[in-house]
């Protein structure tokens, strides 16, 4: 009589499986960590240390045979502090955030556009192509202000230069 035996071998190796899994885990970690968070975290522990240095110094005034009863009482401070302003503190640190990220996007749009303006200052063709953008810009400023894209500070530049006060 004959029997087929059907033997289902792993193809790949279990050591190798556990490190590639441990890898993807790591990459994933840097892709779910929030600023947000964090600054969070950050600025409830700051709160909850003020906490619980107050505690303390009321604490440290005390006899000693009530010592554990503060302690107790400090610790339940602290744990309503985090409670009660965790919300408020992750509205702070998204506020907080959004405006360092507008203040960075601002200052790198101001550098770039005075990168820009150094280099038309030396080179004729990217001038000639800044002048033929803000009159195009010129005629367009009848349906739309601004429509040349470029900032404000960009075209008090370029004006300033053309009519040679720079």
């Amino acid at each position: 009589m004959t029997s087929f035996v059907n033997i289902q071998y792993s193809r790949q190796h279990p050591g190798v499986s556990r490190v590639e899994s441990a890898i993807d885990s790591a990459q994933n970690m840097g892709r779910t960590f929030s600023g947000k968070r964090a600054l969070a975290t950050l600025f409830l522990s700051a709160m909850v240390a003020a906490g619980m240095v107050v505690a303390y110094e009321v604490m440290d005034t005390v006899a000693e045979g009530h010592l554990l009863v503060m302690w107790i009482a400090m610790w339940a401070v602290a744990f309503a502090t985090l409670a009660l302003f965790a919300g408020t503190a992750r509205n702070l640190a998204a506020r907080l955030k959004a405006g360092l990220d507008g203040w960075s996007s601002s200052l790198a749009q101001s550098r770039a556009d005075e990168r820009l303006w150094a280099i038309a200052t030396k080179d004729a063709r990217v001038m000639s192509d800044i002048q033929a953008a803000m009159t195009r810009a010129e005629d367009d400023s009848v349906a739309s202000p601004n429509a040349a894209g470029m900032s404000p500070r960009a075209q008090r530049l370029s004006r300033s230069f053309w009519s040679g006060s720079f």
